[in-house]
């Protein structure tokens, strides 16, 4: 199963660590490319005894994809085991009726490959600025040294772990709703 090691933080100036990010690629490499994304993920119901969550990932111009993870919410560097698959379009319809939905983010994600990580600098309608790290496994790293990474590339943007959330997108868009 693919793993990766994640945190999240809400960030006022979008545009100020995005450029921390740039600077520290000009730096250690030539490669200074950043891909733009409009995302919709449609989470789908699961069995009360499943943990995780079961998405549905629309990208505009991109195949759709089923991803199912599985973390921790809390707060700091925490490991995310997931699957994924690119399904047809078909499939969204026998996914929505035979399960159902439970919560929809909308968001435009700017990606910037560090190393083995994949920075997200994501407006997520409804929410606001986030930065999101992934960083990528392999086969043999620990979850230690995801962590590692993580923590190094934070401090460069200049965040500590109290600036961490430990809840997702999807489960905030679901606080805010009950509050309102």
């Amino acid at each position: 199963m693919p793993r990766n090691v994640e945190i999240k933080v809400h960030v006022c100036d979008l545009d100020l660590v995005k450029q921390r990010i740039i600077d520290l690629k000009k730096s250690n490499s030539a490669d200074n490319e950043t891909v733009v994304l409009k995302q919709e993920d449609i989470f789908l119901n699961l069995p009360n005894d499943k943990a995780g969550k079961l998405k549905l990932r629309k990208i505009e111009g991109s195949p759709q994809e089923l991803i199912y993870y599985d973390r921790t919410e809390c707060p700091g560097p925490k490991l995310s085991s997931f699957y994924k698959c690119n399904v047809p379009e078909e499939l969204e319809n026998v996914l929505l009726n035979a399960l159902g939905t439970w919560g929809v983010v909308k968001k435009h994600r700017t990606l910037i490959m560090v190393g083995q990580t994949r920075v997200h600098f994501d407006c997520v309608e409804g929410l606001g600025n986030f930065v999101e790290l992934e960083v990528v496994l392999n086969e043999n790293q620990t979850v230690e040294e995801g962590q590692t990474i993580a923590m190094n590339l934070m401090s460069h943007m200049g965040f500590t772990e109290s600036d961490l959330l430990s809840v997702s997108y999807v489960d905030m868009l679901r606080q805010k709703d009950n509050q309102s």
